[in-house]
């Protein structure tokens, strides 16, 4: 298994400690502007902040159909440093693959082309013009910031909503009852030259992605796990909590792929999966049994994981 040889990384990734608050290293400058309209404590808002602190301000947006649509202000007016263009649910890898393009052409070689799109716009709607952009090879970061249904309509169903959870459809007794689709490994099998989990509540780990990503000629992606009270049901300052919680139990562990051979994981979790799902509402209605059917899934997904590193 290989690892991160930074030591101040590895202190922060060490999954049995308290969050990592050596800061001093990080950017300084903030490229959100207060008057943003997100819900309080939305893990949207963290991911887009780290991501564009690595990133710089050369760097160009575009943002489909999701919360970060709403939350950057109302047009013409926007709480970002950097332009952004909105397009169409489903085209943001079209979309990214166009200003590319066009920036090409003028040769500017030095602005960064980021797809900013929530797992509604990746994982289902979207789906199809990023496979298509991976397939070319485009040269742009894609960031799907995962919170794991349709927020912004509603808390719908997505197809990374986990197994167990319930949303407005999928409500009652009629809780998931699939598991979440495996978007790294998706993309992984189209052999881009990076992809990788990253989480809000490890930052240097997200940060320093970012800027591994930034870096990189090629189709790149990102998943970024971003915490929502509002759909899940938890106070909003459990935001980082939770999703520190998530890593410490392996249900969402952080690992890099590159060419999609080369496995790379960041950090091992030993806390049971309950610990993560007992402090959430859209889990509360399991049984012990679904439980550790749950911790049976997360156990299994572990193990494959890896066994990819060898």
């Amino acid at each position: 298994m290989k690892s991160t040889d930074n030591a101040s990384e590895k202190k922060c990734m060490n999954t049995n400690t308290a969050e990592c608050s050596n800061v001093s290293h990080y950017p300084s400058t903030d490229y959100i502007m207060p008057g943003h309209v997100a819900c309080p404590g939305c893990g949207a808002v963290i991911a887009m902040k780290f991501a564009l602190q690595a990133l710089g301000p050369k760097t160009i947006l575009v943002i489909p159909a999701c919360c970060w649509a709403v939350v950057a202000g109302v047009h013409p007016q926007t709480s970002l440093k950097v332009p952004v263009l909105h397009t169409a649910f489903e085209t943001s890898g079209a979309a990214a693959s166009g200003v590319r393009a066009a920036l090409d052409i003028k040769g500017d070689t030095e602005t960064t082309v980021v797809a900013w799109a929530g797992d509604g716009g990746t994982f289902d709607i979207g789906f199809q013009s990023l496979s298509g952009a991976c397939e070319r090879n485009e040269n742009f970061l894609y960031v799907c910031y995962d919170n794991e249904a349709y927020m912004n309509t509603g808390v719908q169903r997505s197809s990374a909503t986990p197994y167990g959870a319930r949303t407005t459809t999928t409500p009652g007794d009629a809780w998931k009852n699939r598991r979440k689709k495996n978007i790294i490994e998706a993309l992984a099998a189209h052999r881009i030259p990076y992809a990788a989990t990253a989480n809000i509540a490890y930052p240097d780990d997200m940060i320093r992605k970012f800027k591994k990503a930034k870096n990189i000629q090629g189709t790149r992606f990102i998943h970024a796990y971003a915490s929502c009270p509002t759909g899940w049901r938890v106070p909003s300052d459990q935001t980082v909590s939770i999703a520190r919680l998530a890593v410490q139990t392996n249900f969402f562990p952080l690992y890099e792929v590159e060419d999609g051979i080369r496995y790379t994981i960041n950090t091992h979790g030993d806390r049971p999966v309950s610990d993560y799902l007992k402090v959430q509402g859209r889990f509360k209605h399991l049984a012990e049994k679904d439980i550790q059917c749950i911790q049976g899934m997360v156990d299994d997904d572990w193990q494959l994981l890896q066994r990819k590193t060898i």
